[in-house]
């Protein structure tokens, strides 16, 4: 390694309207850190670069021999599509980048794919046309969606994703026939679209030798949840909780150091960045695409997480001595949010005057890159905006969640007309890391040992006629007062909302949880085959709001009257000190009445048994705790794939009620045939069907024999949680279970007026326990 001083140039875009955005200011940035950096240049720069700005349309060839330049930083994909490193290399100028046939890996897609099948990278199947007609025919004939992607450079913006056949024939017609996106467009690749998380994995390369960068992730889509038109980024953060050390590293093999293997065999050397886009599948990981740079807005996250000297990679890079050099990483993590134009990304607006940057700026661990922005005095900090995205805003902190929050914090400092930006940068990140529901607040595994160390002082109190009691959906107790039956007996159902009520609060949609309280006290007794009597709340809270309550208590009468139940009315406490300001807590207690002989579940339960699962409506009222930290980053009103409805509807949606469903199978001629009932409530599938299991029996439930509603959906792509967890913690999609002998499933399934399906079988076993079959996440 060598100390000598560098005159080092950054260069952007090239042409009299070359510009240079966030990357270019972050490598700026990065290289004006470096003790070895005697004087910088960037070519054109923009309003924050630091340096001297080289005018747009400079000779970039002579620029260098009269600045003396030793190392040149190039940073879009355009510059090295146009040859920059060849022009510069030959001129004897140090350029850390590949040449123009070596970053044919980006600007050809169809080269790129080609590529990949030569040297086996997993690729999403694909196909290239220059002919719309040939080009529609394969997509309607290939038996799987595709993605539409222009062969050239498109600005990060030539990639359509359609949904339908519609939509698909409109694409590959824009890009053939329309020329949307120029000669970029005039050859089209089709491909296999892929489902799963997209990590970035970046990677120094010399030619020979690759270092991996921390893996990334980056917002492509301008709106949040994931949705709206293509961008070229909203925001970034790194490291991505979806790709661990073990996985980056084999990706860093399989895919970065063969493709530098492959190019150099190919006499294509590979120095500079090389940037692979992967989806994790859950066929396994596989290649979207791949680019010759950092990414934008991926380089402000990077950058500020690289502990070596850039300057000392870059020239190690071109010496073709990157071995030589010991990368370090800061152990912490960095969050970037994108401001944009108003307009951005089809029209973006300009001239609009920027607030606050300053600010911005000094807040503890927090950068502002600058991107299309100009230096223009006025009321604000004298910048003004010049194109689509015009600043990043990245924070550091231990944790993607605190960087998150310092962004953001940084964020709400700066404003300019029109500035739109996504709120949800990193939720995906946070999604993952919840560790579970344990680490939520809740231990299903403490709360059973609860129940076990209370059950001797609780049975000790218990008379022939508890029928039911510590570990059963509802106490039973025998009431021969009820004369109008033969053996009437009593069955109560205490229980809360748990944490569903604070996710309420906050969307100022208390109505659906009075119903959820009901609901789901008339499940735990409907289980015993009662039917309800009357019901009595509690509402608690710091400081009581009228209007809360009367919302809570009128969603507990709705629930009241579809079920045949009276409202006695019930209690309310205010207790400040006791609960958290605006934070609400309610239990309710529900009566009802069965008949002994009829009571659930029978005798006769046992191994060759099949277990009919109905349809829930959502998550009803257990997981919170851990639901609302997967969705801690993103907004309530956001609609992410594959949800049909906005996240808060899908998390808010009450509690299903069994009842009307249920009980005219179970009054009439087929009653007989249900042998159990099973509501899923906390612990899941795993700890819920153990309630009516006998000695010497156990379950089986096959994952993928019902599907799984979108919400769920998204919970287990985002979570990265098991099978396992999910299962234990959430219904996914099944809230009530029905135990039948397997001859008479076909007649129970067809008197239930709600989706149902066979999920699994009673099976012999030691233990008490369920397990999970079949298909995994």
């Amino acid at each position: 390694m060598t100390n000598s001083k560098l005159r080092v140039l950054v260069v952007g875009g090239l042409g009299p309207d070359g510009s240079s955005g966030g990357r270019e200011h972050a490598l700026a940035w990065a290289a004006s850190r470096s003790p070895r950096c005697e004087a910088l240049f960037v070519a054109p720069g923009n309003a924050g670069t630091p340096g001297t700005s080289v005018p747009a349309g400079t000779d970039l060839v002579g620029f260098c021999r009269s600045e003396r330049i030793d190392l040149a930083l190039i940073g879009p994909d355009a510059s090295l599509a146009a040859g920059i490193v060849d022009t510069l290399s030959a001129a004897g100028v140090k350029a850390f980048g590949p040449t123009k046939a070596a970053a044919e890996l980006e600007w050809s897609k169809a080269y790129t794919r080609a590529f990949c099948e030569r040297h086996e990278i997993p690729s999403p199947r694909s196909a290239t046309f220059t002919d719309s007609t040939e080009a529609i025919a394969w997509a309607e004939g290939c038996g799987f969606p595709v993605v539409v992607k222009a062969d050239g450079l498109a600005a990060g913006k030539g990639v359509l994703i359609p949904e339908g056949a519609h939509e698909t024939r409109a694409a590959i017609r824009t890009m053939l026939i329309d020329g949307a996106f120029g000669e970029a467009g005039a050859r089209v690749v089709l491909e296999e679209r892929l489902s799963g998380e997209e990590v970035s994995l970046f990677g120094f390369c010399d030619g020979k030798t690759v270092v991996a960068m921390p893996p990334a992730q980056d917002h492509k889509r301008a709106y949040e949840g994931d949705t709206g038109p293509n961008t070229g980024g909203m925001g970034a953060y790194a490291p991505a909780p979806a790709c661990p050390p073990d996985l980056a590293e084999r990706l860093r093999v399989e895919v970065l150091q063969r493709t530098v293997d492959a190019s150099a065999a190919e006499g294509r050397p590979f120095v500079g960045i090389l940037y692979a886009g992967i989806m994790l599948t859950p066929a396994g990981p596989k290649l979207l695409e791949f680019n010759c740079r950092f990414g934008d807005p991926e380089a402000q996250v990077l950058l500020p997480l690289l502990d070596t000297d850039l300057l000392d990679i870059a020239e190690a890079c071109c010496d073709g001595r990157l071995g030589s050099i010991p990368v370090q990483w800061k152990n912490r993590s960095a969050v970037s949010v994108v401001l944009a134009a108003e307009g951005y990304p089809a029209t973006p607006r300009s001239g609009d005057e920027i607030h606050g940057v300053l600010q911005a700026r000094e807040h503890s661990d927090v950068l502002v890159f600058h991107g299309g922005t100009v230096v223009k005095a006025g009321d604000g900090d004298g910048f003004v905006t010049n194109g689509g995205r015009i600043l990043t805003v990245t924070a550091l902190a231990g944790s993607i969640a605190r960087a998150r929050m310092r962004a953001y914090q940084a964020v709400a400092d700066v404003s300019f007309a029109g500035m739109q930006f996504r709120r949800d940068i990193g939720w995906r990140a946070l999604a993952r890391t919840t560790g579970g529901y344990a680490a939520s607040g809740v231990d299903i595994d403490a709360g059973t040992h609860a129940v076990d160390l209370i059950r001797r002082s609780v049975e000790s109190t218990h008379t022939p006629a508890v029928l039911a009691g510590v570990g059963a959906f509802g106490g039973v107790f025998d009431a021969k007062a009820l004369t109008s039956l033969h053996e009437p007996v009593l069955v109560a159902s205490t229980d809360g909302v748990g944490t569903k009520v604070a996710l309420a609060a906050e969307a100022h949609r208390l109505t659906g949880v009075g119903q959820d309280l009901v609901n789901h006290c008339i499940n735990d007794v409907l289980v015993q085959n009662a039917r309800p009597l009357f019901f009595l709340d509690y509402v608690a809270s710091s400081k009581l709001v009228p209007s809360d309550v009367a919302d809570i208590v009128a969603g507990m009468s709705i629930a009241c009257r579809e079920n045949g139940c009276a409202l006695l009315g019930g209690e309310t406490a205010e207790m400040p000190g006791v609960y958290h300001d605006g934070h609400i807590d309610i239990a309710g207690t529900l009566i009802g009445f069965a008949e002994r002989a009829h009571l659930l579940p029978r005798e006769g339960i046992g191994p060759g048994d099949v277990l009919i699962g109905l349809a829930s409506s959502g998550p009803h009222t257990n997981g919170y705790s851990l639901l609302r930290q997967i969705f801690a980053g993103l907004p309530l009103d956001a609609q992410p794939a594959p949800l049909d409805r906005p996240l808060g509807d899908a998390l808010l949606e009450p509690h299903r009620s069994y009842l009307p469903v249920l009980a005219p199978l179970l009054d009439g001629a087929l009653g007989p045939d249900v042998k159990a009932l099973i509501h899923i409530t906390g612990g899941g599938l795993q700890e819920n069907i153990p309630r009516v299991l006998p000695g010497g029996c156990g379950a089986e439930i096959e994952i993928g024999s019902w599907p799984v509603p979108p919400l769920f959906q998204l919970i287990r792509d985002v979570s990265g949680l098991s099978a396992d967890e999910l299962h234990r913690t959430l219904n996914m999609g099944i809230g009530m279970i029905i135990v039948a002998s397997p001859d008479m499933v076909a007649g129970l399934q067809s008197a239930l007026p709600v989706a149902s399906w066979v999920v699994g079988r009673l099976v012999e076993s030691a233990t008490k326990t369920v397990s999970l079959i079949g298909a995994t996440y």
